[in-house]
C-alpha cells in the first residue's frame, strides 16, 4: 500500500511493516492461536523493527511517526494479526502521554525504554464497580512528602502482566476549601513494592493478550513520577492521550475488517455451488459490495481523525466517531464474512471464526460505543464542530 500524502521514507516504513506481517506473521497465526503459544520471537522482531516506538519521538530513540503514518502501520499489523496490534495500542498511548505531557526527566527516564520495547506500558484506569465512570474511581494518592502513598485496585488492565510501567489514574484527598476533586496520572513502576497482579481474566478472544487485575497496596510512588509534575491535570492529559488510543482502536478494527473481507472474498472465489463459485451469485455479490463500502468508509473516517489530530485541531468528536463507526462496521463486516462462509464460518480452522469473536472487543475498549455517542452528541453543539459538519446555526 502506497500513500500519496506520505514521504518516500514514510512509505518505506509502511512497506517494511507490510513485508514483515505477510512473511513472518501471517503464515503462523493459526498455529499460535490454536496452540496458545505466546509469540515471543515475533515480539523480539517487532522490537527490532521499532514497532514499540512508533509513538516515541526520534530524539528518544523511537520512530516518531506522524499520526496518519502511525495509523497506516497499525492497520497493517491488525490486518495480519490483531493480537500484535493489541500489544502496541495501550503501550503507544502511554508513550504518547509521556512524550506530550511528561517532564524532561520523565521523558529521559522512560521514553528510550518504551521505544525499544524493553519497557512495556499499560493503562490502569478502570476499577471494579466504576466502568466508564472514571470520576468515581477510588484510587487514592496521599501526599507523604517526597512520595505519594498509593492504594488502588485496577481491573481489565490490558497487557498488565507483561507491562513494566503502569500509567495510573488516581485522585487526591480533597482539601476542605477545594471546590473540585483533583485527579492525576502517576507513572507506577510495576516492580515497586506493593504492586501485585491478582487475577488473570479468561476472555472469549485475544487469549494471547493478558488482561489482569492489579492491586496497589500502600505503594510509595515518588513525586517525580507525577505526570507533568502538576496535580489535578489527570483528565486533561488522559483525554488528550485517549484520542490517540481511540484512533488506534479504530484503525485496528479497520485492519480486522480488511482481513475479514479478504477471507470472505477468497472463500467466495473458491466455493462452488450450483456449478459456479458463489461469488457469481448476486446474494454474495451484494454482501461483498456492502462489506467493501463499510471498510473504505471506516478507513477514511479514521484517517480523517488522524489528520485532524496531527493538525492540532480539537479531535474528541471525530476520534469518537472513528472509534464508534469503525468498530461497529468491523462487527458487521465479519458477521457477513461468516455468513459468506456458511457452516465453515463456524469452524475454528477458518480465520473468520476467530475474527468474529475478536471484533466485539473493539466496540467496548477505549470507551464503549455508547460513551462515544455521548461525546459526539455533546460536541455537535460547539461552533467549531458545527462548521466542520456543515450545519446551519
Amino acid at each position: 500500500m502506497n500513500y500519496e500524502q506520505f514521504t518516500p521514507e514514510e512509505n518505506e516504513i509502511v512497506s517494511t511493516v507490510e513485508r514483515f506481517i505477510e512473511e513472518r506473521v501471517r503464515p503462523d497465526v493459526m498455529v499460535f492461536e490454536r496452540d496458545r503459544i505466546y509469540p515471543q520471537a515475533i515480539v523480539e522482531e517487532m522490537k527490532e523493527l521499532g514497532l514499540f516506538g512508533i509513538a516515541v519521538p526520534e530524539e528518544f530513540g523511537g520512530l516518531g511517526l506522524r499520526l496518519p503514518v502511525f495509523a497506516a502501520v497499525m492497520e497493517i499489523v491488525a490486518r495480519g494479526w490483531t493480537t500484535l496490534a493489541a500489544y502496541i495500542n495501550s503501550h503507544s498511548t502511554v508513550a504518547y502521554a509521556i512524550a506530550s505531557h511528561g517532564t524532561g526527566e520523565q521523558k529521559e527516564k522512560y521514553l528510550p525504554g518504551l521505544a525499544t520495547g524493553d519497557f512495556r506500558g499499560s493503562l490502569c484506569l478502570t476499577e471494579p464497580g466504576c466502568g466508564s465512570d472514571l470520576q468515581a474511581i477510588r484510587a487514592n494518592a496521599v501526599d507523604r512528602g517526597e512520595a505519594y502513598d498509593l492504594t488502588a485496585s485496577k481491573t481489565y488492565v490490558t497487557n498488565g502482566d507483561k507491562a513494566t510501567l503502569l500509567l495510573t489514574l488516581v485522585k487526591h484527598p480533597k482539601e476542605i476549601l477545594e471546590a473540585k476533586q483533583k485527579f492525576s496520572l502517576l507513572l507506577v513502576d510495576k516492580a515497586a513494592a506493593g504492586v501485585t497482579v491478582t487475577t488473570t481474566f479468561h476472555k472469549m478472544a485475544f487469549g494471547l493478550v493478558d488482561t489482569v487485575q492489579i492491586e496497589m497496596d500502600n505503594v510509595a510512588v515518588p513525586k517525580a513520577n507525577l505526570l507533568g509534575a502538576a496535580e489535578g491535570k489527570g483528565f486533561h492529559q488522559l483525554f488528550d492521550s485517549l484520542e490517540i488510543g481511540r484512533i488506534a482502536i479504530a484503525i485496528s478494527a479497520v485492519g480486522l475488517a480488511a482481513n475479514s473481507l479478504s477471507e470472505a472474498r477468497r472463500y467466495a472465489s473458491e466455493r462452488v455451488t450450483f456449478g459456479v463459485t458463489i461469488d457469481k451469485h448476486q446474494a454474495i455479490q451484494f454482501k461483498l459490495a456492502d462489506m467493501a463500502t463499510k471498510l473504505v468508509t471506516a478507513r477514511l473516517i479514521t484517517m480523517e481523525a488522524a489528520w485532524m489530530k496531527e493538525r492540532g485541531g480539537r479531535c474528541d468528536m471525530i476520534s469518537a466517531m472513528a472509534k464508534m463507526y469503525a468498530s461497529d462496521a468491523a462487527v458487521e463486516i465479519v458477521h457477513d464474512a461468516v455468513k459468506v462462509h456458511g457452516g465453515a464460518g463456524y469452524i475454528q480452522e477458518y480465520a473468520v471464526e476467530r475474527l468474529y469473536r475478536e471484533a466485539l472487543l473493539y466496540t467496548i475498549g477505549e470507551g464503549t460505543n455508547d460513551i462515544n455517542r455521548i461525546v459526539i452528541s455533546r460536541r455537535i453543539n460547539g461552533d467549531e464542530e458545527q462548521t466542520y459538519l456543515g450545519l446551519v446555526p
